[in-house]
């Protein structure tokens, strides 16, 4: 069995599309679709997409699953500060004093997610 793609739940599938796109870099396949019901954010292979689906409820608990991020490029605080000024916010820091741990930020919709350290960063602790 192959994961295909993550489906998200959303109030506006275009715009929350975009932000993961400009935080991943993924392509979004149908960019051209605006008012589409559904926007479908493509992950490099062997990734699953993220399957973006408007629907008319909101977001009103914490989130059953939420995606851990290590960026590739950026140490934590970089990509932390990078993803806060694509329109992310902080909602929980859980960095300590000697470098360790991680950031949760909320996405436009509230969705949460966590910025970990880098494999640089982890040197040889893993």
């Amino acid at each position: 069995m192959i994961l295909r793609h993550i489906a998200i739940d959303c109030a506006d599938p275009y715009k929350l599309a975009s932000f993961w796109s400009s935080v991943t870099g993924w392509p979004m396949s149908d960019a051209d679709e605006v008012d589409d019901d559904e926007t479908l954010l493509e992950g490099p292979a062997p990734l699953p997409g993220f399957l973006f689906i408007r629907v008319p409820e909101g977001k009103t608990v914490k989130n059953r699953i939420h995606f851990d991020w290590m960026p590739t490029e950026r140490t934590r605080d970089e990509e932390v500060e990078r993803v806060i000024g694509m329109g992310a916010t902080l909602y929980a820091d859980h960095r300590t004093a000697d470098g360790r741990g991680w950031v949760t930020l909320l996405d436009p919709e509230g969705n949460e997610f966590c910025v970990e350290r880098s494999t640089s960063e982890r040197g040889t602790e893993g």
